[in-house]
């Protein structure tokens, strides 16, 4: 099933307040406990409404699961902005912002939930990483070229470059494979990147590159 086929199924008053409480439920309830340990019982038992009416705002489970997701997408963008939306100026504290809103963002999702994108939902789980990207591109990328600009950030390798090589490293390692076999946590593992990244591209003391 194509992301534009599940799309359809997610029907228009799901943004109504009745749709908006079931998404905070549903939310809640994935991240937690995965995509298979969660049956639309159990939320409708949780919201104290009908399974008649969970269907009535998304066709299925995995429309609700898209719907999930694309919120979880457009919270992360909308907080990411704000963290963002200072100037060169302050940079250091924009990036501990930046980092600290990305971890809040992934300390809610367990392992038990990409895990069973992963492996049920494949083509959600292209949604995820996807998501991921763009915003890793888009608020480390402007963050970067204005530390750069205030002479934080390291001049001799091109910012695209230093993006594509923070992306490839998320990529590589969060997912629940890697992040077991390495022991590690969303949280941990995402933290450690970024620490590693960083410690490369900051401009040593005494202004070398």
């Amino acid at each position: 099933m194509s992301i534009k086929a599940i799309t359809t199924d997610v029907l228009p008053h799901s943004s109504s307040d009745a749709g908006r409480r079931i998404l905070a439920g549903a939310r809640r309830h994935f991240f937690a406990h995965g995509f298979r340990g969660v049956t639309m019982d159990d939320l409708a038992d949780e919201l104290g409404m009908s399974k008649k009416t969970l269907y009535a705002h998304f066709s299925s489970k995995t429309a609700l699961l898209q719907a999930v997701i694309e919120d979880k997408l457009r919270r992360a963008e909308a907080d990411l902005n704000r963290v963002t939306a200072g100037t060169a100026a302050d940079f250091p504290a924009r990036l501990h912002g930046l980092l600290t809103c990305m971890r809040g963002h992934t300390d809610e999702i367990q392992p038990a939930f990409i895990r069973d994108v992963q492996r049920e939902v494949p083509e959600l789980f292209e949604l995820v990483q996807n998501g991921r990207r763009k915003l890793l591109h888009r608020h480390f990328g402007k963050l970067l070229k204005e530390g750069r600009k205030a002479g934080t950030i390291r001049k001799d390798i091109p910012t695209d470059i230093l993006i594509e090589i923070l992306v490839g490293a998320v990529d590589a390692i969060i997912n629940p494979a890697r992040l077991s076999a390495l022991g590690l946590t969303l949280r941990t593992g995402f933290t450690q990147i970024i620490s590693v990244f960083l410690e490369g591209v900051l401009v040593r003391k005494g202004g070398e590159q």
